[in-house]
């Protein structure tokens, strides 16, 4: 298991347009991962489960992969939140 925390910066947070970047960036991985927020932990490549958490600009979230390819998923993700959640 390979975890890191992370600040979110975008300006909308985990919300539609940069959530659906956020999950189709873990689902090119074969880990499972999880995003973590005050407690709660969701599949961090299902669509309701990541808006549920309802991060917005500011809050702290860690993500978590449990697999093969754990750390190349985690550092990937968190690269993409560092970049405001921009499809590249």
């Amino acid at each position: 298991m390979y975890s890191k925390k992370i600040t979110v910066e975008h300006p909308y947070g985990l919300h539609a347009r940069p959530a659906t970047y956020f999950i189709q960036k873990a689902n090119e991985f074969k880990s499972n991962i999880d995003i973590m927020r005050e407690g709660r932990r969701v599949n961090a490549k299902s669509l309701l489960g990541v808006l549920s958490l309802g991060v917005v600009k500011g809050m702290e979230i860690v993500i978590v992969a449990n697999g093969p390819d754990e750390n190349e998923a985690v550092d990937a993700l968190c690269e993409l939140i560092m970049n405001n959640l921009e499809a590249k």
